[in-house]
């Protein structure tokens, strides 16, 4: 079965860790059953030596021709906000985008994007630090600075760090469906999909009420239950909490609403079913806690762009193939 090439870009002064996370998520070895493996392969300006931001020296052995072979395109970090990429990098990425390349940019390294180009009209997000200097920079790109990563089809962008991590995972399962991507997950030890956006990580005080340590086994509660009809009251005496208390301390924790995280929450069951199973859309519907079809179809269209019988075909007979209606800013 032919690979999935992905092309990732390294170079003087780059953190290790952003460099590893692409190899990490596609790295996962053997592929599943009956699913293209990906080949992933580490490409530089100039091949040869390249020495991390943390001390160590790795050899690169492709330059950006590498680029013109690959699937997936990625950018994982950059240097800093206001250096522009280099022209010999810039034309690279912009020529593997009109080849019909998915070009990806995580944290800085969107940066990257912007100066080839790539972000004008389009959604995109970086690291909440650098959101002032982003928006000066690339006036024309629909930014959007409070999501953990933005899949805009053929350009996709993240938050800082680990957010990297939800990029990648994402674009496995947009291609693979949940149910791998949560494989992978698992083996990385790292939640599939994480709740909120960036709002959570800016600078806020770590909560010291003991209460806190509940609020994670109220959302596995919740999640054993999404059948059910679920309420913020609910949630509230399930923590032992006032619904005021509460909420606050469920914004704080996930920086996202109980409302929203039920709804992606059952989003991604529905979608776990469509991929893994032969029920009917009703009959998800229920599971999954929609209480119609009508609803989650509502919920798929407003969230994914595509209807859930669409979403079942496209896992169905071709496992590699990708979503033509893909998720955009959805944290």
């Amino acid at each position: 079965m032919k690979p999935i090439r992905v092309a990732v870009l390294a170079f003087d002064g780059i953190n290790l860790f952003h460099l590893s996370v692409p190899g990490q998520v596609f790295g996962v070895q053997p592929a599943p059953p009956g699913l293209s493996p990906y080949e992933v392969r580490y490409c530089a300006p100039t091949p040869g030596p390249v020495r991390t931001m943390q001390g160590l020296q790795i050899d690169v052995p492709d330059g950006l021709d590498a680029m013109r072979r690959a699937d997936i395109v990625i950018v994982p970090a950059w240097d800093h906000p206001e250096t522009p990429a280099p022209a010999e990098l810039t034309q690279a990425l912009r020529a593997a985008h009109a080849r019909g390349a998915q070009v990806v940019g995580l944290c800085l390294g969107a940066f990257v994007l912007g100066d080839a180009g790539l972000l004008d009209g389009r959604r995109a997000t970086t690291h909440w630090a650098v959101r002032d200097v982003f928006a000066r920079r690339f006036p024309t790109a629909d930014f959007r600075p409070d999501v953990l990563y933005i899949d805009d089809g053929d350009i996709v962008t993240s938050a800082g760090t680990v957010a990297a991590i939800d990029c990648c995972l994402n674009l496995v399962r947009v291609r693979h469906g949940a149910d791998v991507a949560n494989r992978i997950a698992r083996l990385l030890v790292t939640p599939p999909h994480r709740q909120g956006g960036q709002a959570q990580y800016i600078e806020q005080p770590v909560p010291e009420l003991p209460s806190e340590n509940r609020l994670p086994g109220v959302l596995d509660w919740a999640r054993e239950r999404l059948a059910e009809p679920l309420s913020v009251d609910a949630l509230a005496d399930a923590a032992h909490m006032s619904r005021r208390t509460f909420t606050r301390r469920f914004r704080e924790a996930t920086g996202t609403t109980v409302v929203k995280w039920l709804a992606s929450e059952r989003l991604a069951r529905a979608q776990q079913l469509l991929e893994t199973t032969d029920l009917p859309i009703e009959q998800i519907a229920t599971e999954a806690g929609f209480g119609t079809a009508l609803s989650l179809r509502q919920h798929f269209a407003a969230q994914l762009g595509t209807p859930p019988s669409a979403y079942r075909r496209s896992f169905c007979g071709d496992s590699s193939g990708r979503l033509e209606s893909r998720v955009a800013g959805r944290t």
